[in-house]
């Protein structure tokens, strides 16, 4: 857990979300940064995370070192209708005006589970990630995409809806940098080796 809100000094527009984060049902990793011009980061439960109600005992989880644009969405199941039924709307929502089993009410909507972002993943301005995707290590999301299926390991996608741009690397490279998961080194560690890091030095890394 993050002992500091704001990552920089005077900027009040970016977070570490574990910091400012309350429900247990949405799991946070360390040094993930959410940025929000238009409104209180620090609201991001409330502004960000929608349809997220306790009746489905879903999770919102996050891994280590992401960057989350404004206005980045997460959806929840109770924003869908289900498919299964004739109709569209969601009669055993209003169960005392239909006289329905209050104890049915989930069934207004498909249940499609948690929404599960891996680690080092950059999700773009506006973007919308649908219930029960998983997106996977080292992946960008692009600007307001709409993300309703899964997205592989160290992959672009973008659009509506989102699909494959490219791979960030080669596939040995993804392979090899899932072995590396260098968001879990200890901070000195990732601290003695950032200039590889973020000047993309491969072959120092291999040797660590």
């Amino acid at each position: 857990m993050m002992n500091k809100i704001y990552p920089r000094k005077g900027d009040t527009q970016t977070v570490y979300l574990n910091a400012v984060v309350k429900d247990p049902s949405i799991e946070i990793g360390d040094y993930t940064i959410y940025n929000d011009f238009a409104s209180d980061p620090r609201q991001f439960e409330q502004n960000n995370v929608l349809y997220h109600y306790p009746i489905n005992h879903e999770r919102l989880i996050i891994g280590k070192f992401c960057s989350i644009a404004c206005g980045t969405k997460f959806l929840f199941n109770c924003a869908n209708h289900t498919l299964k039924s004739l109709s569209t709307y969601t009669l055993p929502l209003f169960y005392e005006d239909w006289e329905l089993d209050k104890a049915n009410v989930a069934s207004a909507w498909d249940n499609k589970g948690d929404i599960v972002i891996g680690n080092d993943v950059w999700i773009g301005y506006e973007a919308v990630i649908m219930a029960g995707v998983h997106i996977g290590d080292g992946a960008i999301i692009g600007t307001r995409a709409a993300v309703t299926k899964d997205v592989p390991p160290y992959t672009i996608v973008g659009g509506v809806p989102a699909k494959e741009i490219r791979k960030r690397f080669n596939s040995d490279m993804i392979e090899q940098m899932q072995v590396l998961k260098w968001w879990d080194w200890p901070v000195d560690k990732i601290r003695e080796l950032l200039p590889y890091l973020k000047d993309g030095r491969w072959d120092k890394l291999q040797a660590v």
